[in-house]
């Protein structure tokens, strides 16, 4: 049984932390989110979400403009993107309650790495993995179209706890909200496999101006999806992380039965905010260099969406 006094804390609660703090919000758990530009709007109306599987959702939640003001948070859910980790970190270790677990819901490899050294020796930190289509429609307003599941993986903490408990019992809260979430053993393994899918999508909806649904109905562009997959793969296989067989077919399926979706980089792009691009590309492509191994159309892609994010920030 999980605890419903449990308090939970959204660090960017834009549509990956908006989407699941509701959840739990919505099933009674003491949920606090912390946003920026958004504040005023959700302090006044509240968070709403659109959402295919779950319905019309809309509550009134405890909104904060700052870290300094919420209470101490047993759980903190980083929503906001990894480019952001450097300013975050401070806010988390604010809003942490003593032993705190920190779960970032964020994309790409490294993300753990950076972050750790910034947070306190006792304070608990985990990797949570989206699996969701889900975007920001308008301020405070969020839209669900399909799947939703997120699993934990633990990362680092004080000596002496097990990893695995801890693991599960976040795993539990998400399941007491409805949330399908599981735990998993190695959160390095599952970063590359969302790699799989991260890759190849994120980075051709910016270069093609391309849906998820129409890269896979080109027959060129769903091989170049696929080639991309593969080369995930190889790069994952060098660094020691033997990812399921089958596997890029397996997500092609499940590309292909999604509604119509924009990736969150694209969103990025049309928005001129930075791209995730160290995490998504640049760690991985180092990583299985330094394991001997070159990827070289994920290196194009990086060097494309580099040149793209340059040109945005520029502008």
């Amino acid at each position: 049984m999980v605890s419903r006094t449990t308090r939970i804390g959204i660090i960017g609660s834009g549509a990956i932390g908006g989407f699941y703090g509701l959840m739990l919000a919505r099933a009674g758990f003491d949920v606090h989110f912390l946003l920026r530009s958004e504040y005023a709007v959700v302090q006044k109306d509240g968070l709403s979400i659109d959402s295919a599987l779950h319905g019309a959702l809309h509550m009134k939640v405890q909104a904060y403009a700052s870290a300094g003001d919420m209470p101490p948070c047993d759980w903190l859910l980083v929503g906001a993107k990894a480019t952001s980790n450097a300013e975050l970190a401070p806010l988390l270790v604010q809003a942490a309650a003593p032993g705190a677990r920190v779960v970032l819901l964020q994309n790409g490899l490294g993300v753990e790495e950076q972050l750790r050294p910034a947070l306190r020796d006792d304070m608990h930190l985990l990797g949570g993995l989206c699996f969701i289509c889900v975007n920001r429609q308008a301020p405070g307003v969020i839209r669900h179209q399909a799947l939703g599941a997120i699993n934990l993986g633990y990362h680092s903490g004080p000596d002496g706890v097990d990893a695995g408990v801890i693991a599960a019992e976040g795993a539990g809260l998400f399941r007491a909200a409805g949330v399908d979430s599981q735990p998993m053993d190695d959160v390095g393994q599952a970063r590359w496999q969302k790699l799989v899918w991260n890759v190849p999508y994120n980075g051709l909806s910016v270069l093609l101006q391309a849906s998820t649904k129409a890269l896979m109905s080109d027959p060129g562009s769903r091989e170049l999806v696929r080639a991309l997959m593969h080369e995930v793969v190889i790069g994952a296989q060098a660094c020691g992380q033997v990812l399921p067989q089958g596997y890029v077919e397996h997500l092609l399926r499940v590309t292909d039965q999604m509604p119509e979706y924009w990736p969150s980089m694209y969103h990025d792009h049309v928005h001129r905010r930075p791209l995730e691009l160290q995490a998504i590309y640049a760690e991985p492509l180092a990583r299985a260099r330094q394991a001997g191994c070159h990827l070289p159309r994920i290196e194009s892609l990086y060097q494309a969406l580099t040149f793209i994010d340059r040109r945005n920030r520029a502008d």
